[in-house]
């Protein structure tokens, strides 16, 4: 907390916003503005909304304090930028860019919020580094609509390839270093990022679709068309990495393609051994890598799935019951903050040699011994208190809902 006490002008919101990160690492069941201020040992949670929507402070400047952070703990020369969204249901119309769209958190198409996260994945550790909201054309084509929302009048639709660009690019501006990125088929299919990482210097192995057209040395291909071609001899059993049941093992095949631009320039092949599924990878490099760091690059990538499970699960990430852009922004920084910890922690135990017959400790069980340090003690008169003000707050809040049903039905 220390770290980005000094963006806060006032003293009132540092203290704060210390007890919202607490509360965000807390064991609480459902962590929003009501249930994080009742366990601090507020009177009501005025504060904490006034903190995530009125109070004075800049969360891109917070952000870039938890990158900072990530980075110096987490810190490895061969570290793998992840990238994907992730999707929060929504009721209603009026949350900051939510519309009826495809999420993965329910498998559908859903009302809902999507914002895409970039990820720090090195050998020590992993955690989220910066954050940018998807808002669709149906907002931005509407000023006025983004303005009652907190975006700025001229907000411009940017697809989620082009969200992904300025993260990184923002990553790499700040004197930051990361010579890979990883990203699913919405990312490795669009040529403009693939471009600007080139431009950059910035390998990467990005998923592609079957259907992708590749240029080799025999000509144009769809990539399913060549994975048919491979013989036997080209597949290598390789490890995409340790999983919760051991190492992840498939079989790997690559082949290089014609590219006038200068770097290596490859497609990988992922086959599962069980079911015969493939999967295909646009690879870059300023320079030839073989197979296997290609293939430690691409599962790398799950690594963001780790990242929305533990950050939803153990610091609230999904949890705002916010409306507008400046309270998402605010408290999604915060709760990216609160998982650096864990994060942290985690990597200094694990650096630690261990001889007492125990597994290191996990972000969940650091979670809750840390619960044994900062849960507050509770009195019976703040339980009654808290009872009273929900009641009152749920009977006005009736009373109002009555009285427009009321209007309408006039």
């Amino acid at each position: 907390m220390g770290r980005i006490a000094g963006r806060f002008g006032r003293v009132e919101p540092r203290r704060r916003v210390r007890q919202l990160v607490l509360g965000l690492l807390s064991d609480l069941p459902r962590k929003n503005c009501w249930t994080i201020a009742e366990w601090a040992g507020e009177a009501t949670p005025d504060g904490m909304q006034h903190l995530l929507g009125r109070a004075k402070w800049d969360a891109d400047l917070v952000r870039d304090e938890v990158c900072d952070y990530v980075v110096e703990h987490l810190h490895d020369d061969q570290a793998v930028l992840v990238v994907d969204e992730t999707g929060d249901v929504k009721k209603g119309a009026h949350t900051v860019g939510v519309q009826r769209q495809y999420t993965g958190t329910a498998g559908r198409i859903e009302n809902s919020q999507v914002a895409v996260y970039l990820v720090y994945a090195g050998r020590r550790g992993h955690a989220a580094v910066d954050r940018q909201l998807y808002v669709p054309r149906s907002w931005t084509d509407q000023p006025d609509r983004c303005r009652a929302a907190g975006l700025g009048d001229q907000t411009a639709f940017a697809t989620k390839p082009e969200l992904a660009a300025r993260m990184i690019g923002r990553f790499l501006d700040a004197g930051h270093r990361a010579p890979w990125v990883a990203g699913d088929e919405v990312y490795g299919g669009n040529p403009k990022l693939r471009a600007t990482l080139e431009e950059r210097d910035c390998g990467y192995v990005l998923a592609v679709a079957r259907t992708h057209e590749v240029l080799t040395h025999a000509g144009k291909f769809r990539a399913d068309a060549l994975a048919r071609k491979l013989p036997k001899r080209a597949w290598q059993k390789l490890s995409a990495g340790v999983g919760a049941k051991g190492h992840r093992f498939y079989d790997w095949a690559v082949i290089e393609l014609a590219h006038t631009d200068p770097g290596s320039h490859r497609l990988l092949i992922r086959r599962n051994r069980s079911t015969g599924e493939l999967a295909f990878y646009r690879c870059y490099s300023p320079r030839p890598v073989p197979l296997t760091e290609l293939v430690r690059v691409a599962g790398a990538r799950w690594r963001v799935e780790e990242f929305f499970q533990s950050g939803k699960g153990l610091a609230g990430l999904d949890e705002h019951q916010v409306r507008r852009y400046p309270s998402w922004s605010r408290w999604v920084t915060l709760a990216m903050l609160a998982h650096a910890f864990l994060a942290v922690v985690r990597a200094r135990e694990h650096a630690e040699p261990k001889s007492d017959g125990l597994i290191p400790l996990t972000c969940n069980e650091i979670q809750r011994l840390f619960n044994l340090l900062i849960a507050p003690a509770t009195s019976v008169t703040a339980l009654l208190g808290w009872s009273h003000w929900r009641r009152r707050h749920q009977a006005r809040a009736r009373a109002s809902h009555y009285r427009r049903q009321a209007a309408c039905q006039g």
